[in-house]
């Protein structure tokens, strides 16, 4: 509703629509360059993404290298590398949540929230 009973001002609306699409980018660009970290195996393997998902690095302890078992070390980087993507998945939300909620609250297509 508006107050007053008037028309909305287009060209107030297309301004911040403009600054709220300005914004998301920006946020976008910075989650790209952001790298956050999970482990697994209290650290024997670490997994490092970013804000955006990107698997950049991952580390391995030697401890966690057996040649008789790679099926544990297998199941070590995966948990990692989940670890990793969970901890984008929250950085997401604390850099996009806001601005989702100023789209109306439905969220932004193609994000996990």
């Amino acid at each position: 509703m508006i107050p007053g009973g008037g028309q909305p001002n287009m060209q107030q609306l297309l301004q911040q629509a403009q600054k709220m699409q300005q914004d998301l980018a920006k946020a976008q660009e910075e989650l790209a360059r952001t790298e956050v970290d999970g482990q697994a195996g209290g650290g024997l393997v670490k997994a490092t993404v970013t804000g955006s998902g990107e698997l950049r690095g991952l580390r391995i302890d030697p401890k966690a290298v057996d040649p008789e078992d790679t099926e544990t070390l297998a199941d070590l980087i995966v948990a990692a590398v989940q670890a990793a993507n969970e901890n984008a998945q929250n950085l997401q939300q604390q850099k996009l949540g806001p601005l989702a909620q100023g789209l109306g609250g439905s969220g932004i297509p193609g994000l996990p929230f």
